[in-house]
């Protein structure tokens, strides 16, 4: 086949559980499938971006038992039919193992994949599938790995980082860098270093290749993994493919994509392989509460409320209760967050504590409260 002739198929990662979203995220209704920010879900704001991009009957969507019928009511008629179930977690480069095996089945032989977190915002959805045009443009040269990099605002501790080499090449008119490492969440002084560089972009986890590149990268670094994965594919489309999966699942690497492949192919010597795309396109994992917060806040010290609420001297809250209404006087930097079982009181400051919370309730065996 050859590069031109490429479909592209978008494989969307929907297994995560968003715990910093509680008491809005659960087990059968996490992040993904929630309207945390902008219409719709963040699951449909992914599918609705990739309408020009990917047709629905090339959109893959790979998830867990609790969440995989909720997410298909979610889904386009035509990609329901593509919801893959992991029977057990194993992260990123086993969860893309598995759309790959079965977009290769599904185009009879090689394809571009757009593998995308199901749980990003983003404001500009145009300047976003420019870049990721050109993302798959470069992409189909085989063995060539790209990712987006999200230019920093911040020192952020909490993200991985992708240092840029200095020489680019251009795909339509995008500048392409060789990526000359990833780094993973690196303390305070040095984040403050990599910003200053100007070579340094955030991961946002989003990827693009063609699957014969990727199953390659996977027999090089995962060679136990890839051959699991071969081995499952002989049986995709018959009936034994669903105990086969069982069986072979949970004998899978469990490691990230980054870490397993993305990391090792640029420690290899020769030309780059892997390379990344600066993505300014108001980009937001919207990670907590507080990120929700800084999103919708138009000016500093605004309060953000989700139904009617009035406040008196107080500034920098944001009051999730669409039912009730929030009166709030002399409170600042406040998360409050109200659901029909529980009730969210915390600083703003401290959102990313509210995982603590249900790692608690757990093992507390709270199950009704998850």
């Amino acid at each position: 086949m050859t590069k031109h002739l490429l479909t592209t198929h978008a494989v969307i990662l929907a297994g995560g559980r968003g715990t910093r979203f509680w008491p809005r995220s659960r087990t059968r209704t996490p992040k993904q499938l929630l309207n945390i920010a902008g219409q719709g879900s963040m699951l449909q704001q992914t599918v609705a971006r990739l309408a020009p991009l990917a047709a629905p009957q090339r959109i893959w969507t790979v998830t867990n038992a609790e969440q995989a019928v909720a997410l298909r009511k979610q889904l386009p008629a035509a990609a329901r039919k593509h919801v893959l179930t992991e029977p057990a977690g194993r992260n990123t480069a086993a969860a893309i193992g598995l759309a790959a095996i079965h977009v290769r089945h599904a185009a009879g032989g090689d394809a571009l994949l757009a593998v995308l977190p199901a749980d990003q915002f983003i404001a500009q959805p145009e300047k976003y599938r420019q870049i990721v045009r050109a993302a798959l443009d470069v992409a189909r040269e085989p063995g060539r790995m790209v990712v987006l990099g999200i230019p920093p605002t911040r020192p952020e501790t909490g993200f991985g980082y992708i240092e840029r080499q200095s020489e680019s090449i251009q795909a339509q008119g995008t500048p392409v860098f060789g990526v000359r490492r990833f780094t993973e969440k690196p303390q305070l002084g040095l984040a403050k270093e990599y910003v200053a560089s100007g070579n340094f972009h955030w991961n946002a986890g989003m990827f693009f290749w063609r699957v014969s590149t990727f199953l390659d990268a996977l027999k090089e670094f995962l060679p136990a993994t890839h051959g699991l994965f071969e081995e499952l594919a002989r049986h995709i489309g018959k009936r034994t493919y669903a105990a086969k999966l069982k069986r072979v699942y949970p004998q899978l690497e469990n490691i990230s994509v980054d870490y397993a492949i993305l990391e090792r192919a640029t420690q290899q010597p020769g030309a780059p392989r892997v390379f990344v795309i600066p993505a300014e396109i108001g980009w937001s994992d919207i990670g907590s509460w507080a990120a929700v917060y800084e999103l919708l806040a138009k000016h500093p010290g605004e309060n953000i409320f989700a139904g009617a609420g009035q406040s008196l001297d107080a500034e920098g809250n944001f009051f999730w209760s669409p039912g009730k209404f929030v009166a709030a006087i002399g409170v600042r930097d406040l998360v409050v967050v109200d659901t029909p079982d529980a009730l969210l009181v915390c600083p703003r400051e401290r959102a990313q504590d509210v995982a603590k919370i249900v790692k608690s309730l757990e093992e507390g065996k709270h199950k009704k409260l998850l």
